[in-house]
């Protein structure tokens, strides 16, 4: 079994399978360059020709809490290189020539919410949330992944409020493959990575990229519509209130 540390997630490839674990206290949000690794390493998962299938999960509390909103709120002009990390790692995992599954637990947030759309299987821990506060958090984004996941009026209503939605009552969508005990999560992942792994790798990876074209719309050029505005939002004082009373743990004023 081959395996690789990063001080974000780490990695290991055993019987055709790649399993890319989320590992940064205390939340699971990721820096700039962090989101900018993580899509190199899952372009070069794919490119692994021992790689068949992509297991992405996480240790902690959550699956992913998206940006690293304090290195924002210090570095604003790092929005860019956020935004070229996000688009990279979405990209990463939708265009990856083999398939990805997600194994999520927890809160999944804004950039979780980027992996899981962008993933070809859901599997959910019974305790899971699904999430995109990105309007309480003075940026646009992540619309279009979530948009995978539900319905478009669900969607908005998401979006527009930033409620949360749990796994047992997100499966009536039909994104997730499985709901199961969080003590079961991996395994179940693996379980259906390791049957895919089972067959033709050549055939799988022509099922995915195939799978792809047949999409409705880019999902690549929506997200990136979406960035514009992003960055839009960013240039607004109410965006940069959202980021301060985050980080100072308080109601923003508007």
């Amino acid at each position: 079994m081959n395996s690789a540390t990063h001080t974000a997630f780490h990695t290991s490839i055993d019987a055709g399978v790649a399993e890319l674990v989320i590992d940064r206290p205390p939340v699971n949000a990721l820096n700039s360059q962090e989101w900018l690794d993580l899509a190199h390493t899952l372009e070069a998962l794919g490119q692994d020709p021992q790689v068949r299938v992509i297991v992405i999960r996480a240790e902690g509390r959550g699956f992913c809490a998206g940006v690293d909103i304090k290195e924002l709120d210090a570095h604003p002009e790092l929005i860019v290189k956020v935004n070229a990390g996000n688009y990279a790692t979405f990209k990463a995992v939708h265009r990856n020539p083999v398939p990805v599954i997600v194994a999520v637990h927890g809160y999944v947030l804004g950039g979780g919410i980027g992996i899981t759309g962008a993933a070809d299987i859901v599997v959910a821990s019974d305790c899971a949330t699904f999430a995109l506060p990105e309007v309480d958090r003075g940026a646009m984004g992540g619309g279009a992944h979530l948009q995978r996941l539900f319905p478009v009026q669900k969607v908005r209503y998401l979006f527009f409020t930033g409620d949360k939605i749990g796994a047992v009552e997100a499966q009536q969508y039909g994104f997730i493959e499985r709901v199961v005990p969080r003590e079961q999560l991996r395994e179940t992942a693996l379980q259906i990575a390791h049957k895919i792994a089972s067959k033709s790798p050549d055939m799988i990876r022509i099922a995915k990229e195939a799978l792809n074209g047949i999409e409705d719309g880019n999902l690549e050029d929506k997200y990136r519509w979406e960035q514009g505005f992003t960055l839009q939002a960013y240039t607004s004082a109410d965006s940069a209130e959202t980021r301060r009373a985050f980080v100072e743990k308080r109601d923003a004023t508007f």
